[in-house]
């Protein structure tokens, strides 16, 4: 199959570490990642008292670092950190963002109930993405670019209470690099603990049979293990047929 172009389109810079061993393994494959961030992260406190413009320079530049660890291409759109909200308009942006980068799949957030996953950019920024898939099919709502009608499987992170059925991604050969990037962002900004992640990786890994394992929620495509997350199996028949023009 022609390469793969996975989208990773999350709330804030470091969201990205729980999907940094599917980002590596659909690198290892040859194929294109872009990890989007709708914010810049600015509300973190891990500076101190630096002026915010500041504090959304050296958050940038950690993204654009990340970004080179994990071998993937890095993009910032700047909505408000702590105040994303899905309106239509900011469907409307990020359909454009869907359509100039015409994505095989997305990882991003779906429904949680638990403190972090819960985090009210993380359901914001989910639900917009999830709904600019679709918006991207439509050629006057994201002129000048051209509509991205392919079939776009969504893959979210796992909550505590989801009955969605899951696909697990072994990720053991990506364990040294998952730690790099968890090591860097827990000196900048004290997040990304090393025995956090492990025991993280090992529940994961512990439910398919591996040693390590990435869990999300497979929306549309067939859920167990696979090495990657891309290319994406059809869980079920389509609805109606895909229109190319």
């Amino acid at each position: 199959m022609a390469g793969q172009t996975l989208l990773v389109a999350l709330a804030h810079p470091d969201d990205e570490l729980g999907a940094a061993g599917s980002i590596l393994a659909q690198r290892a494959r040859g194929d294109r990642v872009v990890v989007m961030w709708l914010t810049r992260g600015g509300m973190t406190e891990a500076f101190g008292g630096v002026p915010a413009e500041e504090v959304v320079r050296r958050r940038m530049d950690q993204g654009r670092r990340s970004g080179e660890i994990l071998g993937a291409e890095t993009r910032f759109l700047d909505f408000p950190d702590t105040r994303v909200a899905a309106t239509p308009d900011a469907v409307a942006l990020v359909a454009g963002e869907i359509a100039d980068i015409k994505p095989d799949g997305v990882i991003t957030f779906g429904e949680a109930w638990i403190r972090g996953l819960r985090h009210p950019d993380h359901q914001a920024s989910g639900k917009i993405v999830r709904d600019a898939i679709t918006l991207a099919r439509i050629k006057r709502a994201v002129e000048p670019h051209e509509p991205h009608r392919a079939f776009v499987p969504v893959f979210t992170y796992r909550g505590a209470h989801s009955r969605l059925p899951t696909v697990g991604v072994d990720v053991e050969p990506y364990y040294d690099t998952i730690l790099e990037l968890a090591s860097f962002y827990l000196r900048e900004i004290q997040f990304g603990d090393p025995e956090w992640l492990t025991a993280r990786l090992e529940r994961g890994g512990a439910e398919f049979g591996v040693k390590y394992a990435e869990v999300f929620e497979a929306w549309e495509s067939e859920p167990g293990l696979v090495s990657a997350l891309l290319p994406a199996g059809r869980d079920g028949p389509l609805s109606h047929p895909e229109r190319e023009d």
